[in-house]
């Protein structure tokens, strides 16, 4: 019989193991035994600042989370399948830079835009194309063009040469990914089972999931910024903005480093006065498309494998363009 332990023993005992509350009620306990020990460490200056700069890249980014979520669960739900492959054009090599123009019309941060990007591919649009659209969406906005106005009124070739910039680098990437890009790299996640489910429990489920599982890189990420942001002595910056070269380098090492939200970001490239504004460009073009959240976020997304391959593609492709379109405008 089930549940009877042979020979008369008595009602068989399962292993027992601890479960989430369990952990959560140990970790608390933890905590309250030593809160003195964490008051002191806690007010450590540097620890402050840690702290502070994880909280601001979190909070900034949650609002454009949830609404690149929201929007991918509209697309998963509400979209019927092929809908999107069909608006764009059929050739691969012209949906690439019609998809990065679209990025124009969506008012976001790059955090929205990954889960955005997933669910495209999901509906069938060529994976080359979201990328673009990845890329895009987060750099050209009218949000973050309008903010790079206000940040730099003196020099309003800087808003043409952000938005160009950011348009052409989508492109370009695209097409890379388009002429080397396989599709065994990309490994999207599994999703709730949303078949035989109303519209609306879908898009609940959904949501539920897209939050739970890109927040989690979400916080990975604003870790790893905190972390390097307290790390890196500022006076090594003052020190490379007299190289012209170098300069460009170490602000686009700087973007993928800070992790800003691309609606903010102009005014901390407007703040760096030392650095030419070709730099300050390259701080501007790469921030929106690679930095160490998004990073979290598109191995969360895609994959490991793709964002290994993607992240440094992207990087070298947008310092390029924006040293090209600085020459030219700046």
């Amino acid at each position: 019989m089930s549940g009877t332990a042979p020979d008369g023993a008595g009602p068989a005992v399962g292993r027992w193991r601890p479960g989430s509350v369990e952990v959560l009620v140990v970790v608390l306990l933890l905590v309250v035994l030593s809160r003195g020990w964490l008051a002191d460490l806690l007010d450590a200056p540097r620890l402050r600042t840690w702290s502070t700069v994880f909280v601001s890249i979190v909070v900034q980014a949650v609002p454009f989370l949830v609404f690149g979520v929201a929007l991918s669960a509209v697309i998963a739900v509400f979209v019927p399948a092929g809908f999107l492959a069909r608006a764009l054009p059929s050739r691969p090599v012209l949906a690439v830079p019609v998809a990065a123009a679209a990025g124009v019309v969506l008012p976001g941060c790059e955090c929205g835009s990954v889960p955005v990007a997933g669910a495209l591919v999901r509906r069938g649009v060529t994976p080359a194309a979201a990328f673009a659209f990845l890329l895009s969406a987060p750099a050209i906005n009218p949000i973050v063009l309008t903010s790079t106005a206000v940040a730099f009124p003196g020099a309003p070739r800087m808003v043409v040469a952000r938005g160009l910039a950011g348009l052409i680098t989508s492109v370009l990437v695209g097409w890379l990914w388009l002429r080397l890009g396989r599709a065994d790299w990309i490994r999207l996640p599994g999703r709730p089972d949303l078949a035989g489910l109303a519209r609306w429990p879908a898009f609940w489920a959904s949501c539920r999931h897209d939050v739970v599982h890109a927040g989690g890189y979400l916080v990975i990420g604003g870790l790893a910024a905190a972390t390097l942001n307290v790390t890196v002595p500022p006076r090594w910056l003052t020190a490379l903005a007299d190289n012209p070269w170098l300069s460009i380098l170490v602000l686009a090492a700087l973007a993928v480093v800070l992790s800003i939200c691309s609606e903010a970001d102009a005014f901390v490239a407007a703040s760096l006065s030392q650095f030419s504004l070709t730099a300050r460009l390259a701080f501007l073009v790469v921030g929106p498309m690679i930095d160490l959240k998004l990073f979290a976020l598109q191995a969360g997304t895609f994959g490991r494998g793709f964002a290994l391959r993607f992240a440094p593609a992207t990087f070298v492709t947008a310092v390029a363009v924006a040293v090209a379109v600085g020459a030219v405008l700046l």
